[in-house]
């Protein structure tokens, strides 16, 4: 059985990114949702006002939502530890693995000079944006297939909606490229994104071995979304670029259907275009 996560869903893109999972994918498609708090309230909202395709107690059935505080690493190997023994017991299931992750956790603190670095600010930042993704590739990459599962006659079984190949995607901005850095600042937040896109590469290369060329690895860049995270720059962003969650949430997922094995280790734009190192 092939299953899908998103960690966290409680808001912005990764409540949209859950959402539209639910809409176009397979309703033999699990899909773990995670929040640090009120799952309760999580699941009324991305249940609430579907389309009358979508059946409520089918969609109710495969939404699993779980408590998840991505700043802590027994948080994220308990989630994993669940995740293993109900979708991924091989087992059980010799063709059971993680297809979908986008692991998608971020904070900025947009420092515009260097004395205007707070060390506890950038330590959260740097927990959060890389600490967080690190630690959820440690506990969720063993659950993508393995190289006996990739080298089946079949392959992996095909998923509607989804891509041929599993793939982990972690967020990524254009901001932690350092080719395309010409303005400066945000110390913190860039520092953070460039090394996500390290993290990408490495993992890529690692998978390529582990499932023999059946996963990827990629970073994705959102483009500029009406969430929490970039409020503070609503005003400023140029118009028609300040997207919606649903929107950016919709490109995001198109963007990891087309991929194929030698777009892993790099990073993708909304559009599908490549954000260089």
């Amino acid at each position: 059985m092939a299953w899908a996560l998103v960690t966290p869903s409680s808001r912005g893109i990764g409540h949209a990114l859950t959402r539209h999972l639910l809409l176009t994918t397979p309703a033999s498609l699990p899909i773990v949702a995670t929040a640090r708090t009120d799952v309760s309230s999580l699941r009324s909202s991305l249940l609430s006002d579907l389309p009358s395709s979508i059946s409520p107690d089918s969609a109710s059935l495969r939404l699993d939502i779980q408590k998840c505080d991505l700043n802590s690493e027994s948080s994220i190997r308990d989630l994993a530890g669940y995740c293993s023994d109900r979708y991924s017991n091989r087992s059980k299931d010799p063709s059971a693995h993680l297809r979908l992750a986008f692991c998608i956790p971020g904070m900025l603190v947009p420092e515009r000079a260097p004395e205007k670095i707070e060390y506890d600010s950038a330590l959260e930042t740097l927990k959060l944006n890389l600490l967080a993704p690190m630690m959820l590739a440690k506990h969720f990459v063993p659950l993508l297939p393995k190289k006996t599962q990739a080298k089946s006659p079949d392959g992996l079984p095909e998923v509607e909606g989804l891509n041929a190949l599993a793939v982990i995607a972690f967020m990524s901005a254009r901001v932690g490229s350092v080719s395309d850095n010409g303005r400066g600042g945000w110390y913190s937040y860039r520092s953070s994104k460039a090394g996500v896109n390290q993290l990408v590469k490495s993992l890529d290369i690692y998978l390529k071995m582990s499932s023999a060329g059946k996963a990827v690895c990629v970073g994705l860049h959102p483009g500029t979304v009406k969430t929490d995270l970039s409020k503070e720059f609503w005003g400023s962003t140029p118009k028609g670029k300040l997207f919606e969650s649903r929107f950016s949430a919709e490109k995001l997922v198109e963007v990891v259907r087309e991929l194929d094995g030698r777009m892993g280790g790099r990073c993708w734009d909304w559009k599908g275009e490549e954000i260089l190192p």
